[in-house]
């Protein structure tokens, strides 16, 4: 065997594995909360923090969990779709998380860009967001009628997303 020839089989086995990381996509991080029990909390509302929100007011029914920043650049690409989907007759409601936000801040962004949430909680210190796996915003997240998440979307939720994904499984879980 000629002395090149191990070096060049391990030089051909790497580059065959960077090949194979270059096609998966980045942002197709499997949840290990999918499948399983959303974690509870209980916080303030955004618009009114004399009011609290617990993903325990929404039992038997199925709605999305969408964390969001006015800080985020992306939270602003994915909004309109948000926008667009609250002004037709929605399947499930849409509550708002900010994420470790200035109060002022969040609300000021709702007023400038328009808010599409049935109503948004506040997560001021990121507890929520840690206890949901949450590691960038904007994230959402697909809970069923038993209080499980059905599916996480990391990143924006762009239209072909909500239509070809998340619409057909709230179809299927809110029959």
């Amino acid at each position: 065997m000629n002395k090149f020839t191990l070096p060049l089989v391990a030089f051909t086995a790497l580059l065959a594995v960077l090949a194979v990381g270059l096609t998966l996509n980045p942002r197709a991080v499997p949840s290990p909360l999918v499948d399983k029990p959303a974690p509870d909390f209980n916080v303030p509302q955004l618009h009114d923090p004399n009011l609290n929100f617990s993903p325990g007011e929404m039992a038997g029914k199925v709605w999305l969990l969408n964390v969001w920043a006015s800080w985020c650049v992306a939270c602003r690409e994915e909004h309109p779709v948000w926008m667009a989907y609250a002004r037709t007759d929605a399947a499930v409601p849409v509550i708002g998380l900010n994420y470790r936000d200035k109060r002022d801040d969040g609300l000021l962004w709702l007023v400038r860009f328009g808010d599409p949430y049935q109503l948004s909680a506040f997560d001021a210190d990121g507890r929520v967001g840690i206890n949901y796996g949450v590691y960038g915003v904007p994230e959402t997240y697909l809970i069923d009628k038993a209080g499980k998440i059905r599916f996480k979307q990391t990143g924006p939720v762009t239209p072909a997303v909500l239509e070809k994904t998340i619409l057909p499984l709230i179809k299927a879980l809110n029959p």
